[in-house]
């Protein structure tokens, strides 16, 4: 029967390669993780509007609106 010096010398490097090998994979998710943060970064400029972007865009359109809404008015009052 083993000794409890003998189980320590087992049970030392098999924990050791058991964390050895849980750091590094949690080590290459981070990197995957921090790879696929990067790409959706670069990607969110072309797939999103800005909002100072949509404020101006949405400004003119209200002021073509008006524009609409003045000549039916001067219309309707013929």
């Amino acid at each position: 029967m083993m000794n409890f010096d003998q189980v320590m010398q087992w049970a030392g490097p098999v924990l050791s390669a058991v964390i050895g090998w849980f750091l590094r994979e949690l080590w290459a998710a981070v990197k995957e993780l921090r790879e696929d943060l990067h790409k959706l970064e670069r990607g969110l400029p072309n797939t999103y509007v800005l909002k100072d972007d949509y404020r101006s865009d949405i400004a003119r359109v209200h002021e073509l609106l008006d524009k609409i809404y003045e000549k039916l008015d001067s219309k309707v009052d013929r």
